[in-house]
């Protein structure tokens, strides 16, 4: 399978927040957007000149598939940025869609925003989501409950990863 990072659009947001909808993703990640049309308005926000978020969709064999993005965007924080990503098909999890599209975004995503680390946060029963953090680099943080759900927070220091 052959796996690119494609553009984003308003169109494609509020695509991929209609598809992220529902109950098997929504148990994994949790959204921000709660309506299409917020998805698509968070978009063109990241389009304004020194907006705090960027993203990619996820292309498998040229379909959109999932999306990758960062958010919380600062080079001199630390961490310099949040990661999220989510393959929305799931007749297509745990096949390396996910870790493959890190893999893609991250070195694009350090450099145009001069990102030393990424930080992630996962539930702790989202198995699938700590496999690809660890196969990506990144390293576990911490351990906390937050509204009554155990979470993780993981960092990928990308200037040991340059080394």
């Amino acid at each position: 399978m052959d796996i690119l990072l494609g553009n984003r659009t308003a169109e494609s947001a509020a695509r991929s927040f209609e598809r992220m909808n529902t109950p098997a993703i929504r148990a994994t990640l949790p959204l921000k957007a709660r309506t299409a049309e917020e998805a698509a308005a968070d978009f063109h926000a990241s389009q304004l000149p020194g907006a705090s978020s960027f993203g990619r969709t996820i292309l498998a064999d040229g379909r959109h598939v999932g999306d990758v993005w960062c958010y919380c965007i600062d080079p001199a924080g630390a961490p310099s940025a949040m990661v999220s990503c989510c393959v929305f098909e799931p007749e297509l999890w745990g096949q390396g869609i996910a870790s493959k599209a890190l893999a893609l975004f991250l070195p694009e995503a350090a450099q145009r925003y001069a990102l030393r680390t990424v930080g992630a946060f996962t539930f702790s029963s989202n198995l699938s989501s700590i496999r690809v953090l660890g196969k990506s680099g990144f390293h576990l943080m911490e351990e906390f409950v937050e509204n009554g759900v155990s979470s993780q927070y993981y960092l990928l220091d990308l200037e040991q990863e340059k080394r």
